[in-house]
């Protein structure tokens, strides 16, 4: 009997743990465990709702223990602190302090990101003076400040709000592109937009970069660019960017950056959202000696190392070099997916300011991209217990991209981007021109995008409780 450890029940665990206990089911006697540190799964994508108060947060969210029980899961409530490669276990701090060994034949890490808040001092909802929306925590604080403004406006009051990225490495850029948008409408709305400054802060290259590199599509014999989208959008909307940037700290209402040109910048804000940058969840890999490999088997942030190219210029990067199977290269029963893998190098063209600062996106990882690695992570695995090689990819260079990014929630007068990508990563072996196939790529604003975005909210909800056709939803 195999036995397998999930860390992390986000969007990559929790679909890897689905699919593998369905496929296991029919292959015999194995065993699947999930390791979470939060008890429920979080449809994140819906959080940017949840902080325009237009939603509550309970409604993105739902119970695992059920789901794992029926799924015939083993399931701990728990935060994994140490892995041993050699001798194959992981250790996991139970909420009430306590420690306990759980073996493994393999292990998935899918843990999803360390909020790194501190990075910027000021910055975040707890020990700073900006917002997030990051978590359903975060996200009802949000709508709660959010709020808290909007009685000041009905007053007469005029406001400054900041949206964007607080960190020159930040990632999740489209998070905060739909929420400026929501913000926007829902003031519009109000009635109270004219009482407002809207400014969108970003470490992105070019405005509408969302940490992909961008995206061109055809329409007719034009090329239509995401640039071009965003521009447009924010002119029509009165939308201010200040892009290329690094945020250096955040104070009580202003905000000191520092750009690519070296420009040193202040704003003032009486409303700020700003997405924090990523790190790996905390966890020490420990070989069978006892010395920490930690720094072996992850790169500086934290994230484990799987089959990809590490090491070249981003100027030499292409579509080979990203990983394909998820699997550590040191210890093959070892995966990693979702945010918990660590890419090659960015998709969008890095910078440094003039004092070496970095600024530019590190590349997302979330959503239908964590899904389609943690799935080929899960079927990797199962390969291997039959004893096959691992014959399951999801490369970000040659899997799509779907983002439908919500600007204002409504049946009948909502909009939504809707961005598709082909592939993620560019790809220039096989698409010399543009790196990607622009027959397959999209970018459309609209009625319909939102009601797609409100269709996967349920639907993905729907799929992963492992409710009846759960396996028809793609």
């Amino acid at each position: 009997m195999a036995k397998i450890v999930i860390v992390g029940a986000g969007f990559a665990g929790h679909y890897a743990a689905l699919v593998g206990a369905d496929a296991l089911k029919r292959k015999g006697q194995h065993e699947i465990t999930v390791i979470s540190r939060v008890p429920k799964f979080t449809y994140i994508p819906s959080l940017v709702w949840v902080g325009v108060a237009q939603m509550e947060a309970e409604e993105t969210q739902f119970d695992l223990k059920p789901v794992y029980d029926k799924m015939k899961i083993n399931y701990i409530h728990g935060t994994v602190t140490e892995v041993h490669p050699d001798e194959q276990y992981v250790v996991a701090e139970l909420p009430n302090g306590e420690k306990q060994q759980v073996d493994y034949d393999f292990v998935l890490i899918a843990t999803g990101p360390y909020l790194n808040f501190a990075a910027t001092p000021g910055l975040g909802p707890e020990n700073g003076y900006t917002q997030s929306i990051c978590t359903p925590p975060h996200a009802t604080k949000a709508a709660s400040e959010y709020l808290e403004l909007v009685k000041r406006l009905e007053k007469g009051d005029k406001a400054k709000i900041v949206i964007g990225t607080g960190h020159g490495l930040a990632t999740c850029q489209g998070a905060a592109f739909e929420y400026i948008c929501n913000v926007h409408n829902d003031l519009v709305d109000r009635g109270l937009r004219d009482k407002v400054e809207i400014m969108w802060l970003s470490n992105e290259p070019r405005l509408g970069d969302f940490g992909i590199d961008g995206l061109e599509a055809k329409m007719g014999s034009l090329i239509y660019t995401s640039e071009m989208m965003a521009e447009a959008l924010f002119d029509e909307y009165d939308i201010k960017w200040e892009i290329r940037s690094h945020v250096r700290k955040v104070e009580d209402g202003k905000i000191y950056t520092v750009n690519l040109d070296g420009e040193e910048k202040e704003f003032d804000f009486d409303f700020a959202m700003l997405i924090p940058p990523f790190k790996a969840q905390p966890i020490k890999w420990i070989d069978k000696d006892g010395n920490d490999i930690t720094e072996k088997m992850c790169n500086p942030a934290g994230f484990v190392k799987v089959d990809a190219n590490y090491g070249k210029p981003y100027e030499e990067l292409d579509g080979p070099d990203w990983p394909k199977k998820y699997q550590n290269p040191i210890y093959k029963n070892v995966f990693a997916a979702g945010i918990a893998f660590a890419p090659p190098g960015p998709l969008s063209q890095p910078g440094k300011a003039p004092d070496g600062t970095p600024i530019g996106p590190t590349p997302p990882r979330t959503g239908y991209t964590a899904e389609l690695s943690g799935k080929a992570a899960i079927l990797n695995i199962i390969d291997m217990i039959e004893g096959k090689e691992p014959s399951h990819t999801a490369s970000m260079a040659e899997t799509p991209g779907l983002c439908v990014a919500s600007m204002k929630n409504h049946w009948i007068t909502g909009e939504a981007a809707t961005i598709a990508i082909y592939p993620v990563a560019r790809n220039y072996e096989k698409y010399p021109e543009y790196g990607r196939d622009l027959d397959l790529c999209v970018a459309e604003i609209g009625l319909a995008g939102s009601w797609f975005k409100a269709l996967l909210h349920y639907a993905f909800l729907y799929k992963l409780q492992a409710k009846p056709g759960w396996k028809l939803i793609p």
